[in-house]
């Protein structure tokens, strides 16, 4: 069942007779719903470039402007949200898990300074709730607003019998663009870079299989209020993941060829996707006095007395995003990320390998990268 907007301008989805798919435990009429209670979300993602009638079997993208490039470099990217999805269906509540994907996705595009394009769902489930199905997709539609992505299609899937039927999973992919000699990466990184770090807006998208069982060890349930949270321990676990690509494709207009490397911190922790973005000769030395991880880090840690090397590659400790540049342009990147309402700090610097001291972390998911070394301790 495509995500996109039906050809039809009808409110309401034709009805279809029951037969042996539908005793089977799929709902064509469900997902029918679905796509009606969705296409007004979807179409705000669209502009002139976003081509075809709704409900194709592919979403179509005009990249004539591409034509402006003088040498257009694709970027891709895909994931999900793992299994923070298990939170929002407990709680029942389905519009955050959206902006995660959407994050998730496209914030992996700007590490490479590419500008987003267009993107697509696709959601399991074990059975249709048109109007759950509809609140996921109209996070996604938001969050690719915010970010200047079309989405231009997707998929619902109904697995009767392989997910229950409050269960499911959601996953997308996008598409971007960056000019070639504008490239992002280890190439550009140089000794004597800073490194600038941004505020997670919390837990993210990483590390839930492991909350969720410190609080089931713990009999702490979502509806639990905590004071150091000033909330609940379920409207915190649901707190969307931080949209990074307008901020640092801003920060790229303003620096050029002084910025030299993002890192996304999602799965493995700061230190191992940071050492992702190092040439192998260069290590990076990151200072913890540099900030206080929200309240969040700690009461998870205590409550399952989890140690600081396991929740550092676990969780982002209040990071989720680093930029690398030219230290003497460390001000006006401060400046840049301030104006676009992000809180950012200078975090640490990059420097000539060297042995002995601290031991560093390189390069995770197959990366020969350089090496990353988090020191001090954060602010009491």
């Amino acid at each position: 069942m495509s995500t996109s907007t039906p050809p039809s301008s009808s409110t309401t989805a034709p009805p279809r007779p029951a037969g042996a798919y539908a005793a089977a435990g799929v709902d064509v009429e469900a997902g029918d719903r679905a796509v009606v209670l969705m296409k007004e979300a979807v179409a705000r993602t669209h502009g002139a470039q976003v081509l075809g009638g709704a409900g194709g079997f592919a979403g179509l993208f005009d990249a004539s402007a591409l034509l402006a490039y003088r040498r257009p470099l694709l970027a891709t990217s895909t994931d999900g949200v793992g299994t923070k999805v298990a939170v929002a269906q407990a709680l029942d509540v389905h519009g955050t898990v959206g902006q995660d994907l959407v994050a998730m996705v496209v914030d992996d595009l700007v590490v490479c300074g590419a500008r987003p394009l267009f993107m697509t769902d696709y959601i399991a489930c074990g059975r249709v709730v048109p109007e759950r199905i509809a609140a996921v997709v109209g996070g996604i539609a938001r969050a690719c607003e915010e970010v200047g992505a079309a989405l231009v299609g997707g998929e619902t899937a109904e697995h009767p019998g392989l997910l229950g039927p409050e269960e499911y999973d959601v996953a997308g992919a996008a598409t971007g663009v960056v000019e070639a000699d504008r490239l992002l990466g280890p190439a550009r990184v140089r000794d004597g870079d800073v490194v600038v770090a941004l505020a997670s807006s919390g837990l993210h998208s990483n590390g839930y299989s492991l909350v969720r069982r410190l609080l089931a060890d713990a009999g702490w349930g979502y509806e639990r209020h905590v004071d150091d949270l000033g909330r609940t321990v379920g409207e915190e676990l649901l707190e969307p993941t931080a949209l990074y690509t307008r901020p640092c494709l801003a920060l790229a207009d303003a620096l050029g060829d002084d910025l030299h490397a993002f890192s996304h911190v999602t799965g493995g922790g700061l230190a191992a996707n940071l050492a992702r973005v190092l040439p192998a000769h260069l290590d990076a030395e990151v200072e913890r006095s540099t900030w206080s991880p929200p309240a969040v880090f700690r009461v998870l840690a205590e409550l399952g007395g989890v140690g600081r090397e396991d929740a550092e590659v676990t969780w982002n400790q209040g990071v989720g995003m680093l930029a690398v540049l030219s230290a003497g342009s460390a001000e006006a990147a401060l400046g840049s990320l301030r104006a676009s309402g992000v809180s950012a700090w200078v975090a640490g610097s990059v420097s000539t390998r060297r042995d002995g001291g601290t031991a560093a972390v390189r390069g995770s998911k197959g990366v020969d990268g350089g090496g990353v070394r988090l020191v001090g301790d954060h602010p009491a």
